[in-house]
């Protein structure tokens, strides 16, 4: 299977002289939800970023469906990869929801039925095809983040990075975003940078875990959720569930859902 991102050697110093990425060596596959992990300042940002084009490596080099990113704009990756910011302020500035997840598509000279089909596709998908009248910056934290979303879904892009998508959220705005990355996954590759391991536990196919400008883990969940070494050193703990089953003597240290924890705590009482 050829990759649908791949880095090679990547290592990126911003004119500060700061060193965000060292060494880089990623292959991330077409229609899998992948999870980048990691403590503030490790890297995860800068990574994506070359993924869509708005930073470029120093050395090495990123291939995005087999193309180099050095070799295209930020505008010709744009109708592969989109990107949503962790900041839905960031993001937002047309008056209307609908204009606002129309900008995009435009741009990419999505026109007449293309153009609305795709908008209230998108704005459907999101759940607020009726608010598309409303102005986004009158809307609260957790439907601006779905307007974001629904602009970058919109493009039809065949990628889409979701940075902190839960971020700031309330339990009903993650229930959504949850919702939201499985409908996703079945028609794009998901790339997903989060703090929250539950949502990680629940969506994500693959685990990326950095530190200081690294990847130091690749793998499922299930194994990155063992360890605890590297959490540790990463300042991330395993989901609720995990850490509740690593707390139980003979329980196995990878359960992830409440029905695996159920089944092992029977085996262990029996």
């Amino acid at each position: 299977m050829t990759p649908i991102i791949k880095a090679s050697k990547v290592t990126f110093t911003y004119p500060a002289k700061v060193t965000a990425l060292r060494d880089i060596n990623l292959e991330l596959n077409e229609d899998e939800v992948t999870a980048i992990i990691g403590q503030n300042g490790s890297g995860k940002t800068t990574l994506v970023k070359h993924f869509n084009g708005l930073l470029k490596p120093t050395k090495g080099e990123v291939l995005v469906e087999g193309k180099d990113t050095r070799d295209l704009t930020t505008a010709q990756l744009s109708k592969i990869v989109g990107y949503v910011f962790q900041d839905p302020d960031d993001q937002l500035f047309m008056s209307k929801v609908y204009e606002e997840v129309a900008f995009g598509p435009k741009n990419l000279g999505f026109k007449g039925k293309e153009l609305k089909s795709s908008v209230k596709n998108a704005l459907k998908m999101v759940g607020l095809w009726e608010s598309r009248k409303k102005h986004p910056l009158d809307m609260n934290l957790n439907d601006k983040k779905l307007v974001t979303m629904a602009s970058i879904i919109a493009m039809k892009p065949d990628v889409i990075i979701l940075d902190e998508p839960t971020n700031g959220q309330d339990h009903q705005g993650i229930v959504k975003v949850e919702s939201l990355i499985n409908k996703l996954r079945k028609e794009h590759t998901v790339i997903i940078i989060s703090h929250n391991m539950e949502l990680v536990s629940k969506v994500a196919d693959r685990v990326v875990m950095m530190y200081d400008s690294r990847v130091i883990f690749e793998g499922s969940p299930k194994k990155a959720f063992t360890k605890k070494k590297l959490l540790n050193k990463t300042y991330l703990k395993p989901p609720l569930i995990t850490q509740l089953g690593q707390g139980v003597k003979g329980m196995p240290s990878d359960v992830l859902t409440i029905n695996e924890l159920v089944k092992e705590l029977q085996k262990v009482s029996k």
